[in-house]
């Protein structure tokens, strides 16, 4: 919604104050122009990406006309299932959670936080981290590093569609002085046509530069800025997770856990620890 709000706030005040100033819309109506600069960001969008970059990027767009991912309702829900299962393990023991962790989609654990179980990084991260604990004695410093590794491949990872859409943006100005240049060669290869139909013909090769700025910075760079923010919100998630099984792993009680993965949420998302306590109470009663 965020997205569609800005698009449309870009549009009114450029279009909009060009016909308050007196200009004609119509004459900022060149397809050929847009084609040219378009077509150019295309082409250079596949020559300059992998096809797995291609992937990424086109896989990680439709995300950024979705609302926030990672709510404070949706940590809230994944810090209750941590803490179930840190105190199942507490009470039954590691193996206990031995079918959960397997098939967390038919685990009763699991399933009561549906939000979560939908995610599949961090069930993933979850499962994974739990079966290393349910298999055998484990250096905390050791499952640190590792999930630290995980944690970074997966921004690493997420980067990519953020870089690809920053660099189509940067490269659309350029692109607009293309299609401006072609413009002014087809003038100047009309000089001796009426003033009237000169104009004209200059007029719609100055639109090219003025389309290829509209579009780098109106449009597209700002999408590269929503990926990056969306991908700092789910490496977030992920860090809940981490120094949460870490706390435990340490020998914390899994309420105190809970608490240490609470506090590296961004305090627009993070719960109250009454608020936290009050849902987790709630679940329990369930």
């Amino acid at each position: 919604m965020l997205v569609t709000i800005g698009y449309l706030i870009v549009i009114v005040s450029v279009f909009g104050g060009f016909a308050l100033a007196g200009g004609h819309l119509g004459s900022l109506f060149q397809p050929v122009e847009l084609l040219m600069i378009a077509g150019a960001a295309l082409g250079a969008f596949f020559v300059g990406n992998s096809g797995k970059a291609i992937k990424a990027t086109f896989k990680a767009l439709p995300g950024v006309f979705q609302g926030a991912r990672y709510t404070k309702v949706v940590y809230m829900e994944l810090m209750t299932l941590l803490y179930e299962v840190l105190g199942k393990i507490r009470k039954e023991g590691l193996m206990s959670i031995e079918a959960d962790v397997d098939d967390p989609a038919k685990s009763p654990l699991f399933t009561k936080y549906p939000k979560i179980l939908s995610d599949h990084h961090a069930i993933e991260f979850i499962t994974d981290y739990l079966r290393l604990m349910v298999g055998g004695n484990l250096n905390p410093l050791e499952i640190e590093n590792l999930m630290d590794g995980e944690i970074e491949t997966h921004h690493q990872e997420g980067e990519v569609p953020v870089h690809v859409i920053g660099k189509m943006g940067d490269a659309l100005p350029a692109f607009g002085i293309v299609a401006a240049v072609m413009g002014v060669v087809h003038t100047m290869a009309s000089v001796g046509i009426p003033p009237a139909e000169l104009g004209k013909l200059i007029a719609a090769a100055l639109v090219g530069t003025f389309l290829g700025i509209l579009l780098a910075y109106g449009f597209v760079s700002p999408l590269a800025s929503r990926l990056e923010q969306r991908l700092h919100e789910s490496s977030k998630l992920l860090e809940c997770i981490k120094v949460t099984l870490l706390a435990n792993l340490n020998g914390y009680a899994p309420a105190l856990a809970v608490e240490f993965g609470r506090k590296v949420l961004f305090s627009t998302e993070r719960p109250s620890f009454i608020e936290l306590e009050k849902h987790v109470k709630q679940s329990k009663a369930k």
